[in-house]
Order: C-alpha cells, then sequence, then structure tokens
C-alpha cells in the first residue's frame, strides 16, 4: 500500500494559500502579545486606589516628584489653570502597610536620601487618613518625627516655611508617603490655589483653605461646590 504526504498532494496555490493563513495567524499573535506589553509598560497607568475621588496614576520611568514639583512651578509662574476638576496633586514614592509598626521600620530607609547625614534639611509632617479609623494621627507625626531626627539631629521641624514636607496618605490598609519642595509656597499641592496672583494669595489666608483630597477628580457640581465651601471657611 502506497501512502503520500497531504501536502505533497495539494497543488501549488494552495500551498501558497496555507502559508499566507500561517504567516498571517503568528503575524497576528505577534501584535497581539506586543499590544499587550505594551499596555503593561505604558509610562502613565491609571490604578484603582480603594478611595472616593482619588484617583492614583502609576508611572513608569519617571520620578513622580520631579514630575509633580514640574507642573506646580509652571503654573505657579504662569499662572494659568490648566485643569478644571483636579484640586490636589500629590506624588507618591513609596507605600507600606499602615500599621505604626511597618511605617517605622520603612520610613528609617525611606528618608535616608533627604535626613541621613550628612543630608540635612528643616522638615514639617502632614497627615491624612481616609478609610480608616485605627491609626492616631499625633502617634504617627511622633514616631516618624523622631525617625527623621534620629537620621541626624541636626534635622529640625519648621512649620512655616520647612525645606521639605513629608506627606503620609493613609488609605485603608496602605500608607502612603512622599517628600516634596515648596509644600508652602505651592499651597499645599493644589492646583487651584496655586494659579492665583500674589494679589489673591494676600488677601486669602493660607492656614484657612480647606485641604483637598490628593489627585483629586471629580465632575464639575462637586467643584462649584467644593469652592463653595472654601469660600465660606476662608471669610
Amino acid at each position: 500500500e502506497q501512502f503520500s504526504d497531504p501536502e505533497e498532494r495539494l497543488s501549488g496555490s494552495e500551498r501558497e494559500e496555507d502559508e499566507d493563513d500561517v504567516e498571517a495567524a503568528l503575524k497576528k499573535e505577534v501584535d497581539q502579545i506586543r499590544t499587550s506589553t505594551e499596555q503593561k509598560l505604558r509610562r502613565f497607568q491609571s490604578v484603582e486606589s480603594g478611595a472616593n475621588n482619588v484617583v492614583f496614576i502609576r508611572t513608569r520611568g519617571i520620578e513622580p516628584e520631579n514630575l509633580v514639583h514640574h507642573i506646580l512651578k509652571d503654573m505657579h509662574a504662569t499662572k494659568k489653570k490648566k485643569t478644571r476638576v483636579i484640586l490636589r496633586m500629590l506624588p507618591i514614592s513609596g507605600t507600606c502597610k499602615a500599621f505604626m509598626e511597618d511605617m517605622k521600620k520603612y520610613t528609617e530607609t525611606f528618608f535616608e536620601p533627604w535626613f541621613k547625614a550628612p543630608n540635612k534639611g528643616t522638615f514639617q509632617i502632614v497627615y491624612k487618613a481616609r478609610n480608616n479609623s485605627h491609626m492616631s494621627r499625633e502617634e504617627v507625626i511622633k514616631e516618624l518625627a523622631g525617625i527623621v531626627g534620629s537620621l541626624n539631629p541636626e534635622n529640625k521641624v519648621d512649620l512655616n516655611n520647612p525645606q521639605y514636607t513629608i506627606v503620609v496618605e493613609i488609605i485603608k490598609n496602605v500608607c502612603c508617603l512622599s517628600v516634596v519642595r515648596d509644600y508652602v509656597l505651592f499651597r499645599k499641592y493644589n492646583l487651584q490655589e496655586v494659579v492665583k496672583s500674589n494679589k489673591e494669595d494676600t488677601q486669602q489666608n493660607p492656614s484657612s483653605v480647606t485641604e483637598q483630597n490628593s489627585t483629586v477628580v471629580k465632575p464639575e457640581t462637586e467643584e462649584e461646590k467644593s469652592s463653595k465651601e472654601v469660600k465660606q471657611e476662608n471669610k
């Protein structure tokens, strides 16, 4: 009995069609893999924050502190309002579990680039918690200030115009940390406030401005409501 390869019975044109189909299938698969990889490696990617009115944007190959500082510096200089619904933008450089022992262990290393001798600077600590009630604001500030002091005794607290502001944002069971510059100058990194003129600044007491959510995105109706609340509190 004689056996033959099925491909040998195909005509030349049929073989070419099969080869074209295989090539097209391979190309499609490669394109799908490439698209999937590009999505995973995007420079900016939205991440669920777990809290209302808070949006996380994950960055790749970009230092969040430098990016946000550049945006605020540009808006402060130009006084051009470039967003309608984002109230506050904060860089997040490190995260850990929102428990005191975890935070103490993590910040001993995290604070080193700014505060470990020979580095030093004046500082303040600002704290905000969302969807979390087990953390004590006073305890967190006391413990973290102690760690900064242990890294270099020349680090001093300055609540008026510090060189660095340690931002502590607690969201559920996650502690988000950043060390930022020009926090007072850039109006607590509030994008709506930083574009106001110097004349408006002098008429408004900075300490009375309500602290807004970090990187908050709200619909227009909420923005109008928030604006009214700020004005009422200022009065």
